[in-house]
């Protein structure tokens, strides 16, 4: 049986942690940013885990991550 292939959109965007969680990028931030406040950029910034609900379809996406 051949190995399963890895999405390459999944591995430019997410990465494991040691401890299982998955990591990803905090969206809205790249672009049209001089109608947002300072504030709502300022909470953009930094890295976010995937939620609960989605982190099933990441792993399948990622079968050797």
């Amino acid at each position: 049986m051949p190995k399963m292939k890895t999405k390459s959109s999944a591995k430019k965007r997410f990465k494991v942690r040691a401890g299982g969680s998955i990591k990803r990028g905090q969206a809205f931030k790249r672009h049209i940013l001089t109608k947002k406040t300072t504030k709502c950029k300022r909470q953009l910034r930094g890295i976010e885990g995937v939620h609960d609900s989605d982190k099933a379809q990441v792993r399948a996406m990622m079968p050797y991550a």
